[in-house]
């Protein structure tokens, strides 16, 4: 099993699938599926996908041959995530107050903390960059983007802010594009699907934030407490 997991291909047509890249992007999905209903497991589950994927990108053993163009930015990407995702169980195990069983309460993220996100990114994008182009990445353009913005979402989703989904659109739509050219097939469709279902996302946590305004103690003179 163990080596099936590793050097295993799944039959498609004439081609097969590497079935670490499909795997651990199922556990990728489990993780966002978890997520998105704010239980602590979501981290965990997407840890495993983490170590996987890292493996997939940075061998070059994709969809349908081996020893492909290595991903250094989505291979980075990866360690980034699971040194998020510590933080986000961590957090997340340590904050559960919230009403509906939820492991966290999600919010808007205030003006400054927007701010801080925006120059974290400038400066992730500028330095991720240089790192890839230094070490020879496919395509350092698109893929600093991809990991700058994918240690923002995953950190704003560790705080409960809301914005986090929307960070992820914008990592898939650029993902999307760059891991077909690479060949990234499976990894690709993923994606895709993933920028729906952030949508999805976004749109369940607005609306258990604006349930928890609306529900969120009143004063006398009618401001929230």
């Amino acid at each position: 099993m163990l080596d099936w997991l590793l050097h295993g291909t799944i039959p498609v047509g004439d081609t097969g699938l590497s079935v670490r890249e499909v795997v651990g992007n199922l556990f990728g999905l489990a993780s966002a599926l978890l997520g998105m209903r704010r239980v602590v497991w979501a981290w965990p589950v997407g840890l495993v996908g983490n170590a996987l994927l890292f493996t997939v990108f940075v061998t070059g053993e994709l969809s349908n041959h081996t020893g492909g163009e290595p991903l250094w930015g989505q291979a980075g990407r990866q360690i980034m995530f699971a040194v998020a995702s510590l933080y986000g169980w961590w957090r997340w195990s340590r904050v559960r107050d919230t009403a509906d069983g939820g492991a966290i309460s999600p919010r808007w993220a205030t003006g400054r903390e927007r701010a801080l996100l925006l120059v974290l990114a400038a400066v992730g994008y500028a330095a991720a960059y240089q790192l890839l182009q230094w070490i020879g990445s496919w395509n350092p353009t698109t893929e600093a983007w991809i990991l700058a913005g994918s240690l923002l979402a995953t950190y704003g989703m560790a705080r409960g802010w809301v914005e986090f989904w929307l960070v992820w659109v914008a990592v898939d739509v650029v993902g999307v594009t760059t891991l077909i050219q690479a060949g990234y097939y499976p990894t690709a469709a993923m994606y895709l699907f993933y920028g729906g279902f952030c949508l999805v996302g976004f749109a369940a946590w607005w609306r258990v934030e604006r349930r928890g305004r609306s529900t969120a103690p009143v004063a006398e003179e009618g401001v929230l407490a």
